[in-house]
């Protein structure tokens, strides 16, 4: 499956600003509003481009995340994989090749949550040989703050003209900002769809499109949700996509999350707990893209001790959205 060109600089442009204006959309497209707009109802029907709003964990204490590298029984990987999308506590779930299976990525409320979902209810426990977990400590950069590289760097800065790395934002590790009760029914509605206008949402919650619009900004400003574009990144030209595991030195884990959140290829990246300390989700542009990466990329992060890379080979899940099925 394809898309074209003009596709791509749509997708490139919701991708760095999900509730961007059609009009700056189609400034960047290099195309009318009109063909825009018509473009991507297609690429949405078609089930290529979804787009979402996403609530931050580290800002609002909407929960904690927990990577669980997955073993199944032979043969049994696929059935095990859907058992495990079908949780809502599953935010990602990826099938993969390497020293794991399964890649899933669990948000739990609480510790309480985080043990029934991983020593009782887990499901499809008969199908899994063996589990490896990492909690997710502070993130470095997200998938919605990902580049394409598809636009110029004016675009960017057009469409994300107050964008901050996250390390680099002044309020990064302070205490989360619970969000009042519209902030999250906003958020909500958002969830589904994150293009829906604002009179909808004040419709659909009884209440005025001012509350609503001043909600969703407090939102914005506190980075308490983003927008992410659900596109599969081999339409876009990045044929590899990989999680990378990574055991630095303590003392230069801030310095290496840093260095590799700055390169164009990371979507994620995070500081865990566990024997990989610094965990990222990455696409590169084909298989050959994956040994210079490892040599110039990975070999010279600072206060590396080992490494692993899990392939994906299918995502069935992100931000808690089905994508297989849209396909």
């Amino acid at each position: 499956m394809v898309i074209d060109e003009l596709d791509r600089r749509i997708v490139g442009a919701l991708q760095l600003n999900g509730r961007a204006p059609w009009s700056a959309i189609a400034r960047w497209a290099g195309a009318s509003e009109t063909t825009v707009q018509r473009r991507f109802t297609a690429l949405h029907e078609r089930g290529l481009v979804h787009v979402v709003g996403v609530v931050d964990l580290d800002r609002t204490a909407a929960g904690s995340s927990m990577l669980v590298r997955v073993q199944a029984q032979p043969g049994k990987g696929w059935e095990l994989a859907e058992q495990l999308a079908a949780r809502p506590e599953a935010r990602f779930l990826a099938v993969v090749t390497g020293t794991a299976d399964l890649i899933v990525d669990f948000v739990a409320h609480d510790n309480d949550e985080l043990l029934r979902l991983l020593f009782t209810d887990l499901p499809g426990a008969e199908l899994i040989a063996g589990t490896d977990s990492v909690a997710v400590i502070r993130t470095f950069t997200t998938a919605p703050l990902w580049d394409t590289g598809l636009l110029p760097p004016e675009a960017a800065e057009d469409l994300r003209p107050a964008h901050q790395p996250l390390y680099e934002r002044a309020d990064w590790g302070a205490p989360p900002r619970p969000p009042s009760e519209l902030e999250r029914a906003v958020a909500e509605e958002l969830a589904a769809d994150g293009r829906l206008p604002i009179s909808t949402i004040a419709r659909r919650l009884s209440r005025s499109e001012s509350s609503v619009a001043r909600a969703l900004d407090r939102l914005l400003a506190t980075g308490s949700l983003q927008f992410r574009t659900l596109v599969e990144p081999a339409l876009l030209g990045y044929d590899v996509e990989f999680m990378l595991w990574l055991s630095i030195h303590p003392g230069k884990l801030n310095e290496a999350g840093r260095c590799l959140a700055r390169h164009p290829g990371t979507k994620f990246l995070a500081a865990s707990t566990g024997r990989f300390n610094l965990v990222g989700q990455m696409v590169l542009p084909g298989t050959a893209d994956l040994f210079r990466y490892t040599d110039e990329v990975i070999g010279r992060l600072p206060g590396l001790t080992a490494s692993d890379v899990t392939l994906h080979l299918a995502t069935l899940k992100r931000a808690w959205t089905r994508v297989d099925r849209f396909r």
